[in-house]
């Protein structure tokens, strides 16, 4: 199982009530053991409050102790004249996999033209964009289908398909667009079980938002992958959105 939506906790050294929790990776991998996960995409979550270039420092050393098992996306401040470069040391001397945005906290509109180099330097490292979704003004499913038609070899993944107000936008952004995904990350089990069924079959994938837990042990998203079963969705679809579909879409972007 694959989960597409966790975070790496705060900076050991700027550890606050809003940054998440300071828990090790072993801590992590403990919990992924019994969650049974076999991967993790670690997204940045401080980057997204200070968008200093150590934050993507501290995620690459985060995953750096299990690299078959954690995956790491990074950040940046798209707005910033150092943003391409920064998008190129992270996916190249870093070693990361691709970028984590949120426009609600980084007050970023997916609309600006300064997207546009960010996602093109995305494209040139073989990344995958994901963002934050379900929250107006400026992190609108639609928003983002929009995004990325301008980039149409870069996969852009809504990281909440839609929260639940808006996973009918979600549906409609992932079913006309070729390269938006959806991910099932915070959603109740209705909304989920709608995605499932009306989305592409082939571009849903599933998240806890693992990593906010004030302790290691992760309970929430440990429950998270529990209720699974009891979405009403088959054993079929949970396979697809958990195994099939995240895996597939990781390895056309590194082969």
């Amino acid at each position: 199982m694959i989960d597409f939506h966790a975070h790496t906790p705060a900076h050991a050294d700027d550890a606050s009530p809003d940054a998440g929790s300071s828990y090790t990776p072993a801590d992590f991998l403990a919990y992924m053991d019994e969650a049974g996960l076999e991967t993790s995409v670690m997204l940045n979550y401080q980057g997204l409050l200070d968008g200093s270039p150590h934050s993507n420092d501290y995620v690459a050393e985060f995953v750096a102790h299990d690299p078959t098992r954690l995956i790491g996306f990074g950040t940046v401040n798209t707005r910033l004249p150092g943003a391409v470069a920064e998008v190129n040391r992270m996916m190249g001397d870093l070693g990361l996999r691709g970028m984590k945005l949120h426009p609600w906290l980084q007050g970023i509109s997916v609309m600006e033209p300064a997207m546009d180099r960010v996602c093109e330097a995305l494209v040139e490292n073989r990344g995958i964009l994901l963002s934050h979704d379900g929250t107006p003004p400026y992190a609108m499913a639609t928003q983002l289908g929009a995004l990325a038609r301008r980039h149409p070899d870069l996969p852009v993944v809504l990281g909440h398909g839609g929260l639940l107000d808006f996973w009918r936008e979600a549906i409609v952004a992932a079913t006309e667009t070729a390269n938006v995904y959806v991910c099932l990350t915070s959603v109740n089990p209705f909304v989920g079980r709608m995605v499932v069924e009306r989305a592409p079959h082939n571009k849903v994938l599933f998240g806890t938002d693992a990593g906010l837990d004030p302790s290691g042990n992760q309970n929430y998203a440990l429950a998270r992958v529990r209720e699974l079963q009891g979405w009403g969705i088959s054993e079929e679809d949970i396979t697809r959105i958990t195994e099939t579909n995240p895996r597939r879409l990781l390895a056309e972007m590194q082969a």
